[in-house]
Protein backbone atom coordinates (compact mmCIF):
# COMPACT_ATOMS: atom_id res chain seq x y z
CA UNK A 1 0.00 0.00 0.00
CA UNK A 2 2.63 2.61 0.91
CA UNK A 3 4.19 2.10 -2.84
CA UNK A 4 0.84 2.76 -4.40
CA UNK A 5 0.60 5.78 -2.05
CA UNK A 6 4.05 7.21 -3.01
CA UNK A 7 3.27 6.54 -6.75
CA UNK A 8 0.04 8.37 -5.93
CA UNK A 9 1.62 11.20 -4.39
CA UNK A 10 -0.54 11.96 -2.22
CA UNK A 11 -0.66 14.83 0.17
CA UNK A 12 -3.62 13.79 2.31
CA UNK A 13 -5.24 10.72 3.26
CA UNK A 14 -8.41 9.30 5.66
CA UNK A 15 -8.01 6.56 7.07
CA UNK A 16 -10.91 4.38 9.03
CA UNK A 17 -9.82 1.74 11.72
CA UNK A 18 -5.92 2.01 13.25
CA UNK A 19 -5.98 -1.36 15.29
CA UNK A 20 -2.28 -1.71 16.01
CA UNK A 21 -1.23 1.31 13.76
CA UNK A 22 0.71 -1.00 11.19
CA UNK A 23 -0.71 0.02 7.93
CA UNK A 24 -1.20 3.79 9.19
CA UNK A 25 2.97 3.54 9.54
CA UNK A 26 2.90 2.31 5.76
CA UNK A 27 0.41 5.24 4.97
CA UNK A 28 2.49 8.12 7.19
CA UNK A 29 5.24 6.89 5.65
CA UNK A 30 3.97 7.10 1.87
CA UNK A 31 2.67 10.63 3.11
CA UNK A 32 6.50 11.62 4.29
CA UNK A 33 8.34 10.35 1.13
CA UNK A 34 5.26 11.87 -1.63
CA UNK A 35 6.99 15.40 -0.54
CA UNK A 36 3.83 17.31 0.03
CA UNK A 37 4.74 20.42 1.92
CA UNK A 38 1.69 19.73 4.55
CA UNK A 39 1.16 15.86 5.01
CA UNK A 40 -2.02 15.03 6.60
CA UNK A 41 -3.77 11.70 8.07
CA UNK A 42 -6.51 11.83 9.61
CA UNK A 43 -7.45 8.26 11.36
CA UNK A 44 -10.88 7.34 12.76
CA UNK A 45 -10.94 4.80 15.27
CA UNK A 46 -13.50 5.10 18.38
CA UNK A 47 -11.88 1.70 19.85
CA UNK A 48 -8.18 2.54 19.42
CA UNK A 49 -7.92 3.18 23.59
CA UNK A 50 -10.75 0.66 24.66
CA UNK A 51 -10.34 -2.04 22.80
CA UNK A 52 -6.82 -1.52 21.60
CA UNK A 53 -5.42 -0.07 24.77
CA UNK A 54 -4.09 3.11 22.58
CA UNK A 55 -0.96 1.00 21.46
CA UNK A 56 -1.71 1.54 17.54
CA UNK A 57 -1.49 5.69 18.86
CA UNK A 58 1.83 5.36 20.43
CA UNK A 59 3.47 3.52 17.77
CA UNK A 60 2.74 6.23 15.51
CA UNK A 61 3.45 8.52 17.78
CA UNK A 62 7.39 7.32 18.77
CA UNK A 63 7.63 7.16 15.27
CA UNK A 64 7.61 10.68 15.24
CA UNK A 65 4.26 11.17 13.41
CA UNK A 66 1.98 12.70 15.94
CA UNK A 67 2.74 16.11 13.89
CA UNK A 68 1.23 14.48 10.74
CA UNK A 69 -1.69 12.08 11.77
CA UNK A 70 -4.58 12.88 13.54
CA UNK A 71 -6.71 10.29 16.12
CA UNK A 72 -10.49 10.82 16.07
CA UNK A 73 -12.17 8.70 18.14
CA UNK A 74 -15.55 8.44 17.23
CA UNK A 75 -17.43 6.42 14.87
CA UNK A 76 -16.54 6.73 11.04
CA UNK A 77 -19.84 7.04 9.76
CA UNK A 78 -20.56 10.65 11.70
CA UNK A 79 -17.21 12.14 11.36
CA UNK A 80 -17.05 11.06 7.46
CA UNK A 81 -20.27 12.65 7.44
CA UNK A 82 -19.44 16.24 8.68
CA UNK A 83 -15.92 16.11 7.09
CA UNK A 84 -17.74 15.81 3.96
CA UNK A 85 -20.59 18.33 4.90
CA UNK A 86 -16.87 20.39 5.32
CA UNK A 87 -16.03 19.82 2.05
CA UNK A 88 -12.69 18.10 3.49
CA UNK A 89 -10.77 16.68 0.47
CA UNK A 90 -8.21 13.95 0.64
CA UNK A 91 -6.22 11.91 -1.83
CA UNK A 92 -6.04 8.87 -0.91
CA UNK A 93 -8.28 6.79 2.24
CA UNK A 94 -7.90 3.09 3.32
CA UNK A 95 -10.27 1.19 5.20
CA UNK A 96 -10.23 -1.54 7.75
CA UNK A 97 -13.09 -0.09 10.34
CA UNK A 98 -16.41 -1.68 10.97
CA UNK A 99 -17.00 -5.12 8.66
CA UNK A 100 -20.95 -4.81 8.89
CA UNK A 101 -22.40 -4.27 5.19
CA UNK A 102 -24.03 -0.91 6.39
CA UNK A 103 -21.09 0.48 8.38
CA UNK A 104 -18.95 -0.31 5.03
CA UNK A 105 -21.31 1.20 2.74
CA UNK A 106 -21.90 4.49 4.55
CA UNK A 107 -17.75 4.59 5.27
CA UNK A 108 -17.29 4.23 1.14
CA UNK A 109 -20.54 6.49 0.04
CA UNK A 110 -18.60 9.32 2.08
CA UNK A 111 -15.67 8.76 0.86
CA UNK A 112 -16.46 8.73 -2.09
CA UNK A 113 -17.41 12.48 -1.89
CA UNK A 114 -13.82 13.33 0.30
CA UNK A 115 -11.54 11.98 -1.63
CA UNK A 116 -10.96 13.68 -4.81
CA UNK A 117 -11.85 12.07 -8.18
CA UNK A 118 -8.88 9.93 -9.55
CA UNK A 119 -8.23 9.39 -6.32
CA UNK A 120 -7.72 6.13 -4.73
CA UNK A 121 -9.38 3.87 -1.92
CA UNK A 122 -8.06 0.77 -0.31
CA UNK A 123 -9.89 -1.90 1.69
CA UNK A 124 -8.63 -4.09 3.40
CA UNK A 125 -10.62 -8.03 3.91
CA UNK A 126 -12.17 -7.53 0.62
CA UNK A 127 -13.16 -11.24 0.54
CA UNK A 128 -15.35 -11.03 3.48
CA UNK A 129 -19.12 -11.26 1.84
CA UNK A 130 -20.33 -7.95 3.61
CA UNK A 131 -17.15 -5.96 2.33
CA UNK A 132 -17.45 -7.70 -0.91
CA UNK A 133 -21.11 -6.70 -1.35
CA UNK A 134 -20.32 -2.87 -0.64
CA UNK A 135 -17.49 -2.54 -2.99
CA UNK A 136 -19.88 -4.23 -5.32
CA UNK A 137 -22.40 -1.24 -5.45
CA UNK A 138 -19.71 1.44 -6.10
CA UNK A 139 -17.96 -0.68 -8.80
CA UNK A 140 -21.15 -0.85 -10.36
CA UNK A 141 -23.41 2.02 -9.81
CA UNK A 142 -20.44 4.69 -9.44
CA UNK A 143 -17.74 3.65 -11.83
CA UNK A 144 -15.19 2.58 -9.00
CA UNK A 145 -12.24 0.68 -11.32
CA UNK A 146 -10.54 -2.18 -9.30
CA UNK A 147 -6.72 -1.55 -9.61
CA UNK A 148 -5.83 -4.97 -10.22
CA UNK A 149 -2.14 -4.83 -10.15
CA UNK A 150 -1.43 -2.04 -7.65
CA UNK A 151 -1.35 -4.38 -4.47
CA UNK A 152 1.44 -6.97 -5.87
CA UNK A 153 2.57 -9.73 -2.86
CA UNK A 154 -0.54 -8.92 -0.82
CA UNK A 155 -1.75 -11.20 2.02
CA UNK A 156 -4.99 -13.67 0.81
CA UNK A 157 -7.65 -15.39 2.80
CA UNK A 158 -6.04 -18.67 3.72
CA UNK A 159 -9.21 -20.71 2.52
CA UNK A 160 -9.85 -19.22 -0.53
CA UNK A 161 -6.93 -17.64 -1.69
CA UNK A 162 -8.53 -14.80 -2.38
CA UNK A 163 -6.64 -11.47 -1.89
CA UNK A 164 -7.31 -9.51 1.44
CA UNK A 165 -6.79 -6.14 -0.02
CA UNK A 166 -8.30 -4.02 -2.76
CA UNK A 167 -7.28 -1.11 -4.59
CA UNK A 168 -10.11 1.41 -6.47
CA UNK A 169 -10.15 4.20 -8.88
CA UNK A 170 -12.48 6.66 -8.24
CA UNK A 171 -13.90 8.06 -11.90
CA UNK A 172 -12.55 11.54 -12.51
CA UNK A 173 -16.42 13.13 -12.63
CA UNK A 174 -18.72 12.13 -9.77
CA UNK A 175 -21.83 10.07 -11.17
CA UNK A 176 -25.13 10.25 -10.55
CA UNK A 177 -26.69 7.13 -10.76
CA UNK A 178 -30.36 7.56 -11.94
CA UNK A 179 -32.77 5.42 -9.44
CA UNK A 180 -34.63 3.98 -12.07
CA UNK A 181 -32.00 2.30 -13.56
CA UNK A 182 -30.70 0.33 -10.34
CA UNK A 183 -29.48 -2.62 -11.13
CA UNK A 184 -28.69 -5.59 -8.31
CA UNK A 185 -24.93 -5.51 -7.33
CA UNK A 186 -24.23 -8.86 -5.84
Amino acid sequence: MRDLLVEERVGTVVEVGLGYGSSALAIGEALLRSGSPGPRHVVIDPFQHSAYEGVGWELLCSAGLDGVVELVREPSQRFLARLADAGFVADAAFVDGSHLFHNVFVDLHFLGEIVRPGGVVVLDDVWWPSVAAAVAYFESHLGWVPLADALPGGTADPVSGRPRMGAYRLPDARPVPDFKAFRPFC
